[in-house]
């Protein structure tokens, strides 16, 4: 069985899922027919007005880490809280709802993931998506928005601090969108970003902690909302930086992405990243389902909820077809 047939037998928790709703995955297909202009890159501009906010950010961030010991143990928990739901506003909401469609979510479980994903404040959702289905169509290249090939420091942060490639421009434009904007959840959250995001990432982590069990808002302030927002951040950029230069690679040794335990720890289970640019449709990003991936986890429980449902699944046996033909070798069964 080849792969393309093999993309109408996913298992589903409702069985398999028919070719037709497969029929939508091609725009996290990596696109072989793309080439770079040749002759010199165009020239690198730099966005100050970001680099001068990232750099506030992390300063603000660092000055958090010294008041950890300060804050209450309750202030503690809810940072972790607030990490992990604005985490999953990435991973699960971001990510793997919107980017691949890899699951169908409920209207009060999208409502859920997309105030998760204010708290994240990593774009909204529609451009988040749609920088994304560009990186996986174009990996590596100049269309991709963190090309991995520029280095560590580009593919982490850097791509937020300059303009981008032409490329990537034109290629996300001439995507097909119009789910993400079909989506009523994804348009509302779009048009009242700024004000969600001021909320949400910033004034509720802040005052829950104040208001409940009386933290001072200094310490509010600088740990559950700055401290924990710039560990979000960079636990996601890990994913563009870190797992695609170190890690094996078992399923496809042709490709730069690559499977990363400390990853996969840090971003709650995204850092499975050679299966998942081998297989994007797959909702778990992983063969192994929740060994560590808490998104996982998450997604299997809205399932059990009733809240999401036809999660998209490889099957065994083209997961070990694939790791036959293109692995490096290094695939262990668990």
């Amino acid at each position: 069985m080849t792969e393309t047939e093999a993309a109408g037998k996913l298992n589903s928790r409702n069985g398999n899922v028919p070719p037709e709703a497969t029929a939508n995955t091609t725009d996290d297909a990596f696109d072989h027919t793309y080439k770079e202009k040749e002759g010199p890159k165009p020239p690198r501009i730099i966005v100050w007005k970001n680099v001068i906010l990232m750099t506030l950010l992390h300063i603000g961030a660092l000055y958090g880490v010294f008041l950890v010991p300060s804050a209450s143990p309750l202030t503690l928990l809810w940072s972790l809280l607030c990490f992990l739901l604005s985490a999953l506003g990435v991973t699960a909401g971001a990510h793997r709802l919107w980017s691949h469609r890899s699951y169908k979510a409920s209207l009060p479980l999208r409502i859920f993931l997309a105030t998760a994903n204010s708290m994240a404040f990593q774009n909204d959702i529609y451009e988040w998506a749609r920088d994304h289905r560009v990186h996986h169509k174009y990996s590596e290249t100049d269309a991709d928005p963190h090309n991995a090939v520029r280095g560590f420091f580009f593919s982490h942060i850097g791509w937020l601090l300059v303009r981008k490639h032409p490329d990537v421009i034109e290629k996300g434009r001439k995507l097909e969108l119009t789910d993400l904007k079909a989506d009523k959840v994804v348009m509302f959250q779009r048009k009242y970003y700024k004000p969600s995001v001021l909320l949400m990432c910033f004034l509720f982590p802040m005052f829950v902690p104040w208001y409940l069990w009386g933290e001072s808002l200094w310490v509010a302030y600088f740990v559950p909302a700055l401290l924990r927002y710039t560990l979000v951040l960079n636990a996601t950029w890990l994913v563009n930086s870190a797992a695609h230069m170190w890690g094996n690679r078992p399923y496809d040794q042709n490709i730069n992405p690559r499977e990363n335990k400390f990853v996969t720890f840090s971003a709650i289970g995204e850092g499975f990243h050679n299966y998942h640019h081998t297989f994007p449709y797959d909702y778990a990003t992983s063969e192994f389902g929740c060994k560590l991936n808490l998104t996982t986890c998450f997604i299997d429980f809205m399932c059990f909820l009733g809240l999401a449902k036809d999660c998209k699944r490889v099957s065994h046996e083209v997961v070990l077809a694939r790791i036959q033909r293109t692995g490096d070798g290094s695939h262990r069964s668990g």
